[in-house]
């Protein structure tokens, strides 16, 4: 059966500086796409003719319609509901100057986490949560930071040669957190694979593909975080085993345990950070489990263009037999539209137990 389309026709809709593109550059309009990623800047890109016939001369690159650092708000959907996907700033332009081909234009931007890739730090935090660190981070930004309570404060944290990207993500992975961004908010937040599902895709309806992929290789029983603790003089240990997981998202069997039980598998023993409570090492220990359990199904898939599929939210897929369906966490979105081809929505997802 091939998948549903929506009966209203596709629609978009560009904002640049809080203003509605301009209907000569909507005209000249090729593509508009928008990539959402849990674990990496989003992106967008607009791609449009570059050229006037009449003038014989381009167009968009040289219009400071098009400046960095002006604010983009891109919107998909259809007719009768165009809902917002990202907004973003301008970073760079890439025209295409070819022979016999009329100038083409790809305007690209990233969501505000962009600003927090920019000049490396050497600096260090005392006496602070890695909540509340992220919230000063954000701040310095320009952003408003919206943390869960990491409750753990560190006595000291040094940010050694990284940007403050690269160092919010090493923080986020410590303990099995995420950073994100949505317009001028950047959350520092648990992954959000618990609760019920936000979209349902049928193998019968809704997917046009989809590619799931099962490996137990980087699967293991339990996690174990080794440091010293220098003011009681001794080594502590934090243990995250079988058991441990946050949730196995309506699966039986969380690719931990299944790996214990068809491999005998190990602990994975960690000592590559310097660990100095056992707070902290707990938490590292049930932070890298749950990370390492979300990847023991990943898989990519593409749909009809759907506004409700975004990064970070769960999806629940139908059809594809007692191992394969059920919840999946939305790690990265792809939505594209143009006048040749409509809507659609690619995706990949991640799942921790079957």
């Amino acid at each position: 059966m091939s998948p549903s389309y929506p009966r209203n026709p596709p629609a978009f809709q560009v904002r640049v500086n809080k203003k509605d593109l301009p209907p000569a550059a909507k005209n000249d309009l090729l593509a508009v796409a928008v990539l959402e990623d849990v674990f990496a800047p989003g992106m967008f890109t607009l791609r449009l003719l570059n050229w006037d016939p009449d003038k014989q001369e381009v167009t968009w690159s040289d219009d400071k319609l098009f400046a960095e650092g002006n604010e983009v708000e891109i919107g998909m959907g259809y007719v009768d509901h165009v809902e917002t996907l990202m907004v973003g700033e301008i970073t760079g332009l890439e025209p295409e100057f070819a022979a016999d081909e009329p100038p083409l234009l790809t305007v690209r931007g990233y969501d505000r986490r962009h600003r927090l890739t920019r000049g490396r730090r050497t600096r260090s935090f005392t006496k602070m949560k890695d909540s509340e660190i992220a919230g000063k981070v954000a701040r310095e930004a320009g952003l408003t930071g919206k943390a869960d309570d990491t409750k753990t404060a560190h006595d000291y944290v040094l940010q050694h040669n990284q940007t403050d990207l690269e160092f919010l993500l090493d923080r986020a992975a410590r303990i099995g957190h995420e950073v994100v961004v949505e317009d001028k908010t950047l959350f520092f937040r648990k992954h959000k694979n618990t609760g019920s599902e936000a979209v349902v895709l049928t193998r019968e309806r809704d997917l046009v593909r989809f590619e799931p992929r099962l490996t137990s290789m980087p699967q293991v029983a339990e996690v174990a975080v080794q440091g010293w603790d220098p003011k009681a003089k001794k080594g502590i240990v934090g243990r995250a085993k079988v058991g441990d997981e946050v949730t196995t998202m309506g699966g039986k069997k969380s690719g931990a345990k299944v790996t214990k039980s068809a491999f005998k598998a190990p602990a994975a023993v960690a000592v590559d950070r310097p660990v100095v409570t056992q707070a902290e090492a707990d938490q590292i220990a049930k932070g890298s489990f749950n990370d390492m359990a979300l990847a023991y199904v990943s898989g990519d898939g593409e749909c009809v263009g759907r506004t409700d599929l975004r990064a970070g939210t769960l999806v629940k897929v139908e059809g594809l037999g007692r191992r394969f369906s059920g919840l999946y966490y939305v790690s990265s979105t792809r939505h594209r539209y143009s006048p040749r081809r409509g809507y659609q929505t690619e995706f990949s997802v991640r799942r921790n137990a079957t």
